[in-house]
C-alpha cells in the first residue's frame, strides 16, 4: 500500500522531566497520566499533577509537539467521578487526546467534551474491524491501541477495514496476559491492577539480602533470588523465576524479562499501515526515555529518507537491549505466533 504519513512516535513520560525529556529527543507525542488510580501506571512518586500537566502541554506545545492524558483503568462503582474529573482536567488544559477504555469514561467524554480526540486503549482489548468499529460509530474514537497479540498480516488486513488510526506497541516490556487483564498480581496482593493502576503495587514489594543474595517478595511470596551481579527489572509475578519440583531447577517458566522491539522489522511495520508507534514505559526512567526516543526517532527518519536501502543499525539494538540487561530481543506476535 502507499504510505502518505510519516507514523508518529508516541512516548512515556512519568514526570514533568520525563515529558521534556521525550519531547526533546524525538516524540512527536507524549502520553501521561495523573497521580491517581485512573491510569494504568499509578506507581507511587510518578505521573503529574494538574498543574504539571499544564506546564508539560505548554513545554509540548511551544515545540510542536503533543500531549495525550491517559484514564484507561477501570474505575468501580463509587468510583467514577475521579475519573470523570480526571478527563475534564485534561480537557482544561489543553491536551491533545485523552487514552480511555471503559465504557462510561467513553460515554462521558463523547458527551461532554465532543471535540476532544479519544484514543482507545490497549486495555480495551480491541482487535478486530467490528469491535473497532463499534467504538468509532458509538463514541467517535481517533485511534485505537492494538493488543501485543497480533500479527502484521492481521494489522494489514484491519489496515484495509477501518480509517481509524492504528498504534501498536514498538518497544518495552511484553505481557503475557491479555494486555492489562492480568489476574497474577490480584491473586496474589488482592489489589486490581485493572483499577487501581498497579502491577505489583510497591506497598507489597519488600526487597531483603540474605546470604548475598536479593531476595524480592510480593506479599510474602518470593518472586526472584538473584545474584549480587544479576540485573532485573521490576518484580512482577509473571516475570519471576520459579523452581520445578520435578526437574529440581529454577527458571522463568511464564516469561523470561527481555524487551519487545520492533526496529528488525521497522520497515515491514511501517509498511502494513500503522499510524503510530508506542514505546512502552511510563514507570521508566529519563535515560531509558532518552535512549528510546534518539533511537527510534533516527531509525523512523532514516527509513523515510532512504526507504529502499534503511537497514538497522547494530549499535541501536545493542543500545535497546542494554536498556533491560539483556543480550536478546524479541518482536513477539508482529512476526510470529
Amino acid at each position: 500500500m502507499e504510505i502518505t504519513k510519516k507514523v508518529e512516535l508516541r512516548m512515556p513520560a512519568g514526570t514533568l522531566a520525563g515529558l521534556k525529556e521525550a519531547v526533546e529527543n524525538g516524540a512527536d507525542a507524549v502520553y501521561v497520566g495523573f497521580r491517581a488510580p485512573t491510569n494504568a501506571r499509578n506507581f507511587p512518586g510518578l505521573n503529574f499533577s494538574l498543574e504539571e500537566l499544564k506546564k508539560g502541554i505548554e513545554f509540548a506545545h511551544r515545540r510542536g509537539k503533543k500531549i495525550y492524558v491517559t484514564v484507561n483503568t477501570y474505575p468501580q462503582i463509587g468510583e467514577l467521578d475521579d475519573c470523570y474529573k480526571c478527563v475534564q482536567a485534561a480537557y482544561s488544559v489543553g491536551a491533545d487526546a485523552i487514552i480511555v477504555s471503559d465504557l462510561s469514561a467513553l460515554e462521558f467524554v463523547r458527551n461532554n467534551f465532543p471535540n476532544f480526540p479519544i484514543h482507545l486503549s490497549v486495555l480495551a482489548s480491541a482487535c478486530n474491524a467490528q469491535a473497532i468499529e463499534f467504538y468509532e460509530r458509538e463514541f467517535g474514537i481517533k485511534s485505537v491501541t492494538l493488543p501485543r497479540v497480533m500479527h502484521l498480516d492481521e494489522i494489514r488486513e484491519l489496515r484495509a477495514l477501518t480509517s481509524v488510526e492504528l498504534e501498536i506497541f514498538a518497544y518495552g516490556v511484553l505481557c503475557i496476559n491479555c494486555e492489562g487483564r492480568c489476574y497474577l498480581s490480584p491473586y496474589l496482593t488482592g489489589v486490581s491492577n485493572n483499577t487501581y493502576g498497579m502491577c505489583s503495587p510497591s506497598d507489597f514489594v519488600v526487597f531483603n539480602w540474605k546470604n548475598n543474595r536479593l531476595e524480592i517478595r510480593l506479599n510474602g511470596h518470593l518472586l526472584n533470588v538473584l545474584e549480587p551481579e544479576e540485573v532485573f527489572s521490576y518484580p512482577t509475578p509473571c516475570k519471576s523465576k520459579y523452581c520445578n519440583l520435578l526437574l529440581n531447577s529454577v527458571g522463568y517458566p511464564m516469561q523470561f524479562p527481555m524487551p519487545l522491539n520492533i526496529l528488525p522489522i521497522l520497515p515491514d511495520v511501517i509498511r502494513s499501515g500503522v499510524d503510530a508507534l508506542k514505546i512502552e514505559g511510563r514507570q521508566r526512567s529519563r535515560c531509558y526515555v532518552r535512549t528510546t526516543g534518539r533511537i527510534f526517532r533516527r531509525a523512523i527518519d532514516a527509513y523515510y529518507a532512504h526507504p529502499d536501502s534503511f537497514t538497522v543499525r547494530e549499535v541501536w539494538l545493542k543500545r535497546l537491549s542494554s536498556l533491560f540487561g539483556s543480550a536478546e530481543i524479541i518482536i513477539g506476535c508482529y512476526a510470529e505466533k
